[in-house]
């Protein structure tokens, strides 16, 4: 079936990047498959993460179909394009649904994107991964591609007010090659070398980062690990239970 909503929202989203200014530093697009299934995996520090993961599968003409919360599938504006461009609805009172919707996603050849932390990191740094994404490629029998993306949290994040303007924000993303499932390997096994592998992919998009804070008050998209005023995981994980 022809894609008629995908391919004009990826212009779009290429025409604002270009108004922004922003400026791009991609490596290991080659790893993304050209064709079969795979399960794309990201850190999740913005809003717009799933925008930045969806164009680094461009080179490969890829298009991702994203696992979202289902109350983006509501809004007025967002549901009707998210789902025209079949990205899959998580209702997570009821997830057994969505996982065999990214299951037969997954063995029709489709990429599936999953942000594995479930939630955007306020401290900037890697939460604990749920094990649903190296469960559904062992099922479908794909491999995990893992994604780090860094700078992507000065545009839109947790807490922070949007800055979609014409900022000339650099973005740096990280592509790895493709992991899959040893022999009998427990997804519990698989999710703790996914997770390493996506910290060691973010550590390399920091270290390449060309962005510097303008001052003492922009220092608050630096995890505090770097010298920044972002949230510890201890404080994020705490001002995420208060707001449970």
């Amino acid at each position: 079936m022809a894609e008629l909503v995908y391919p004009p929202v990826i212009g779009f989203a290429r025409s604002m990047f270009q108004v922004q200014g922003l400026r791009f530093d991609m490596e290991g697009t080659e790893h993304v498959p050209r064709r079969g299934g795979a399960v794309l995996v990201s850190n999740h520090i913005s809003y717009l993460d799933f925008v930045f993961c969806g164009l680094a599968a461009r080179p490969a003409k890829r298009l991702v179909r994203f696992m979202a919360k289902e109350a983006v599938f509501r809004h007025k504006v967002a549901g009707p394009l998210m789902r025209a461009m079949k990205h899959i609805p998580v209702d997570r009172a009821q997830g057994e649904h969505a996982y065999e919707r990214a299951l037969g996603a997954l063995r029709s050849g489709e990429v599936v994107g999953v942000f594995p932390e479930a939630t955007i990191s306020r401290s900037f740094t890697l939460k604990t991964f749920k094990s649903g994404a190296a469960r559904l490629a062992q099922e479908a029998g794909v491999p995990l591609l893992p994604m780090a993306l860094w700078g992507t949290q000065r545009m839109w994040t947790k807490g922070r007010r949007r800055q979609l303007g014409r900022h000339r924000f650099p973005v740096t993303i990280r592509v790895g090659a493709p992991l899959e499932s040893g022999p009998h390997e427990h997804a519990e096994s698989l999710t703790e070398r996914l997770r390493a592998r996506v910290q060691e992919l973010l550590e390399a998009a920091q270290s390449a980062y060309p962005g510097r804070p303008a001052g003492p008050h922009d220092r608050w998209w630096l995890p505090a690990h770097l010298g920044g005023t972002a949230p510890t995981p201890q404080e994020a994980a705490e001002l995420d239970a208060a707001r449970r």
